[in-house]
């Protein structure tokens, strides 16, 4: 700026009269070429300003359509744990998700926070174009050099098998296709493989439920499968080491069905089994603890469709207690000790009724346990500007009571 200003002024002086007319003209040219060039570097400089505060907005821009992109992807997750078909329509509706089988079947193959059993239930679907689905899914799934057994525990974690047999049957029918399809000359043909999944299935369900008593064994699960590669027989050692796979490894199946907690508990901050003191019976209950948007719920069973009791985590205090029970915390009004909680718990009978409990108190597990539910519920409680000043005026009405 001050070169600029000196050029300026330059350009205002009277040039010397002893300067030959050459001279005074080449003196000119190079005044007037400097104010060019500095007029060149003064447009560089307010060219370069536009492009970084075109670059910043588009940055900021772009923050704004991830978060919004995220927080629609995450409504969708929630829409397709409840209803599969609708969570992906609006997943596609809102252009976060193509069109196409081999998109759907890569979303549904990753399951990032996806109920599995709405996962089974799409897949399960009769319709041609969730059949479509289905195969893109079960082609993502790599069994080359698997043994069976193998094979299912991947295939089996990925969904929750459905319930009707129709659907089961579509889904095993695929997986026997592709597991021939990796595993060339292993089976005679793939109604061998379909054959042999479901002796499995049904073997380590034999195996495992503590309700069957009659435990198969080995030479029982070999002299059941006779016969059934195209007319033919398996090879003993084959079904020996799937036998023993079986055995000693049962199944880990995903633990969610129709009722599962993810339907209505979508990602929680935190769950786990606690103990919990009654209010007005004075008893400790083991009880399953989820903690989701600013809520404690707590249910009797974890397949319950609906929580016992839930516990607004709103203008609460928690602190750690001494009990006869270890690992005890507390959730309470701060300067209001005889005041009951805002809660609600369901009745044996089913009604919902307002808690009575001036106070929580629950044991965990481990000192480790307990300090992590301490920190998580922290976390998670939340300030209503008003209670404070509406418990001052009320604190001050009973005061005047009183006197």
């Amino acid at each position: 700026f001050g070169l600029r200003e000196e050029t300026h002024a330059d350009m205002g002086r009277t040039l010397p009269d002893d300067l030959t007319p050459e001279e005074k003209q080449e003196l000119e040219n190079i005044r007037r070429r400097k104010l060019e060039l500095l007029e060149d570097i003064q447009r560089l400089k307010d060219e370069i300003a536009e492009v970084t505060s075109e670059i910043e907005n588009l940055g900021s821009t772009e923050e704004r359509k991830n978060m919004q992109r995220n927080k629609q992807v995450a409504m969708g997750r929630k829409k397709f744990n409840m209803d599969p078909k609708k969570g992906i329509q609006f997943l596609i509706e809102n252009e976060l998700l193509k069109n196409t089988r081999e998109d759907i079947a890569q979303f549904l193959y990753k399951g990032e926070g996806l109920n599995k059993t709405a996962i089974g239930d799409y897949l399960g679907e009769r319709d041609e174009f969730n059949i479509l689905v289905l195969h893109a899914f079960v082609e993502l799934h790599e069994f080359t050099d698997l043994n069976l057994v193998q094979a299912l525990r991947q295939f089996l974690w990925s969904f929750r098998l459905p319930g009707e047999a129709q659907k089961i049957d579509r889904m095993m029918e695929a997986f026997a296709q592709r597991y021939c399809q990796c595993n060339p000359g292993v089976f005679q043909s793939t109604d061998t493989c379909y054959i042999l999944s479901f002796a499995i299935i049904m073997l380590n369900t034999s195996l495992h439920n503590p309700n069957v008593k009659d435990k198969p064994t080995l030479e029982r699960f070999i002299s059941m499968n006779r016969g059934i590669n195209d007319g033919g027989d398996l090879p003993d050692e084959l079904l020996r080491n799937l036998y023993d796979s079986i055995k000693n490894e049962p199944f880990k199946i995903p633990e969610d069905d129709g009722n599962d907690l993810t339907h209505t508990f979508f990602n929680p901050d935190r769950e786990g089994w606690l103990l919990k003191l009654g209010g007005r019976v004075k008893t400790w209950k083991r009880r399953w603890f989820i903690l989701t948007d600013n809520c404690l719920y707590y249910f009797e069973y974890t397949t319950d469709k609906e929580p016992r009791g839930i516990i607004p985590l709103e203008n609460l205090s928690i602190r750690e207690v001494e009990d006869k029970k270890p690992n005890c915390f507390e959730l309470f009004i701060p300067d209001n000790k005889d005041q009951v909680i805002k809660a609600c718990k369901t009745e044996a009978d089913g009604r919902v009724v307002e808690g009575n409990h001036t106070f929580y108190r629950i044991s965990a597990p481990t000192a480790e346990e307990k300090d992590e539910w301490i920190n998580s519920i922290k976390a998670a409680i939340s300030r209503d500007p008003f209670y404070e000043m509406l418990a001052a005026r009320k604190k001050k009405v009973s005061s005047m009571k009183r006197h």
